[in-house]
């Protein structure tokens, strides 16, 4: 058992509904015993994305796991199909839901194009660190040395604030 981070966003059609919806279904997968984790729900501007996308909505979910990574690869590919995405091979293209594994406990796979983790970007995205330290600002990430708020904190990037959208959802 192992306690997993999960990233999810949306920036095609109900975007609130269907980072609900992706939630629900991770919240159904994890350990009831253990807390399930939630940031709020944030507004981002869409990064390296073709012009004119959509914002997105973003968020980062938290739970124990007691199946094993590749198990939870294919759940999330599942949500996110379940969820109407589509993969035409675009890289950043617009989405319906986006479920992407950050970490499961201190893992280190290096198994490109099928699993990395953690998520080889994961600390250089706003849009992933500002949810993620509002529920394990003291995290450090495998590979990391500093915590999730300090990567925060010292990140120069191109990418906009994140705009907190609702603490409850």
């Amino acid at each position: 058992m192992k306690r997993a981070g999960i990233a999810l966003g949306s920036n095609l059609g109900d975007k609130n509904s269907l980072i609900v919806k992706a939630r629900d279904h991770l919240a159904q997968m994890a350990l009831s015993d253990d807390p399930f984790l939630q940031s709020p729900l944030y507004a981002t501007s869409p990064l390296g994305c073709p012009h004119g996308s959509n914002d997105y909505l973003n968020a980062v979910v938290e739970f124990t796991w007691a199946g094993t990574v590749e198990e939870l690869l294919v759940h999330c590919q599942g949500i996110e199909r379940a969820l109407g995405r589509v993969r035409s091979g675009i890289r950043c293209e617009p989405r319906t839901a986006d479920v992407d594994i950050i970490y499961v406990g201190g893992l280190v796979i290096n198994d490109p194009p099928r699993l990395i983790l953690p998520h080889p970007r994961a600390h250089l995205r706003k849009f992933v660190l500002k949810p993620l330290s509002d529920i394990r600002p003291d995290l450090v990430l495998p590979l990391q040395k500093k915590t999730v708020s300090r990567l925060l904190a010292e990140l120069v990037t191109e990418e906009t604030e994140p705009l907190p959208v609702a603490e409850q959802w």
